[in-house]
């Protein structure tokens, strides 16, 4: 990446000179500012503004990306982590990736260029190799995590979640099992997926692949995932759901009301995470419960204070607990009714 001397060299002046056509044109004469502005875009020269507000001591910004604002999961982690960041007088400066690599790697390069001392992130499948950009600026991932080196951790329990939902539902009697998992190069996906597995198979229940469909942390993919489930033949169709986020379950609970299925007599479903809307529809949704507002807190506080006192040894991994809450959408699988000849 060009530096600011290389663009004062290709501009033939000096760097304090170079600077100031930069951040202060008004102090320098037109022509050479001009000569300036066409050697730092030829270069492609972006200034470090971190470096420059670390100098004058200004700066205090952190950097936040999440994958999807209109999650109401990410929402409620991004309020935690700027009341945080409020309470210690830092601003959170906020990103959205849309679960896409590319959009992840273009914040990551404008926040380079720009404002935070530290970063918090929810990462993408491709945030391990984007992260490299910002060799020396803290980070702590969020929710999940890309196993990058000395990055600092904040979670929930995922494995304990999945697998206390489906001892849940095993418990009710349900042998047929479904589960709509997110994209399994994301590490939350994979745990729910492991654990969920491993419930069953410690259960004496057989692992059934078919019964096991993508939703990509989505909606619309949870809907089409759910009806593909749900119109399975009698006998191979699943008696109940596990539905590895909030998204996805919105979209199976439309598809299963679009088939005329009743929650629960007709399907048990149990989703990930915890919302308004789960706990107010009808029937009110029985859910693994993430606390999600301190997983935003715990992050904020956690990179604050490796700004404030950089620490030695490796990186922190913190893990909070999840919880089974269990209101109305699972029941008992229907007995089928009994034929007289």
């Amino acid at each position: 990446m060009a530096s600011i001397q290389d663009v004062a060299r290709l501009a033939q002046v000096s760097t304090a000179t170079a600077s100031r056509a930069l951040s202060r044109p008004d102090m320098v004469a037109t022509t050479t500012r001009d000569r300036v502005l066409h050697a730092a875009r030829q270069l492609g020269y972006q200034p470090n503004v971190i470096a420059r507000s670390l100098r004058q001591g200004e700066t205090r910004t952190i950097g936040v990306i999440v994958t999807d604002i209109l999650n109401p999961f990410h929402a409620q982690l991004a309020k935690g982590i700027q009341d945080a960041a409020d309470r210690h007088g830092y601003t959170a400066f906020l990103f959205n990736s849309d679960e896409d690599p590319a959009k992840e790697r273009r914040a990551i390069e404008t926040l380079r260029g720009h404002l935070p001392q530290g970063l918090i992130i929810v990462p993408t499948s491709g945030a391990r190799e984007n992260l490299a950009a910002l060799s020396g600026v803290p980070i702590v991932e969020l929710d999940r995590v890309t196993g990058t080196p000395a990055v600092t951790t904040v979670t929930a329990d995922n494995a304990a979640g999945a697998a206390a939902a489906t001892r849940h539902l095993i418990s009710l009697g349900h042998t047929r099992i479904g589960m709509i998992v997110g994209q399994q190069d994301i590490s939350t996906a994979t745990q729910r997926h492991d654990a969920y597995r491993s419930a069953l198979e410690d259960a004496g229940l057989t692992y059934d692949p078919a019964l096991v469909l993508p939703g990509n942390h989505r909606e619309d993919d949870g809907h089409r995932a759910a009806t593909r489930l749900l119109t399975l033949p009698e006998g191979r169709r699943p008696t109940a759901l596990f539905i590895g986020n909030n998204e996805m379950t919105v979209g199976a609970v439309l598809a299963a009301r679009a088939l005329n299925l009743s929650i629960p007599t007709d399907l048990s479903i149990v989703g990930f995470d915890d919302s308004r809307w789960a706990q107010t529809m009808t029937p009110p949704l029985t859910v693994v419960a993430q606390p999600t507002y301190d997983l935003g807190t715990q992050a904020a506080e956690q990179l604050i204070q490796q700004l404030r006192r950089p620490r030695d040894g490796p990186p922190l991994h913190i893990q909070l607990s999840t919880t089974l809450i269990v209101r109305h959408s699972t029941s008992p699988p229907r007995t089928p009714a009994l034929t007289h000849h």
